[in-house]
């Protein structure tokens, strides 16, 4: 869940602490396509580092900049863990 300023500092007021989850993988088709690509799911402990790198994702939908993944993509799925 993503807290808005307000609602952190009425969180805050009433003495809650607001946890921010790290390495999370957005909740995006495209990405989650590309994590498959590359031999991973959103559980793999690099998934959300790769898909910070891939983002912004509407960048990903020009062709060339697909054809310049896929090569990263080959080699990450070739070298996954396990």
């Amino acid at each position: 869940m993503t807290w808005d300023p307000l609602q952190r500092e009425v969180l805050d007021a009433l003495g809650h602490p607001v946890y921010r989850a790290i390495g999370q993988v957005p909740d995006e088709p495209l990405l989650h396509a590309l994590l498959r690509a590359a031999g991973r799911d959103a559980d793999a402990p690099d998934a959300a580092a790769l898909c910070r790198e891939w983002m912004p994702v509407e960048r990903l939908h020009d062709p060339s900049a697909k054809r310049a993944l896929w090569p990263r993509l080959r080699a990450l799925r070739a070298a996954r863990p396990g």
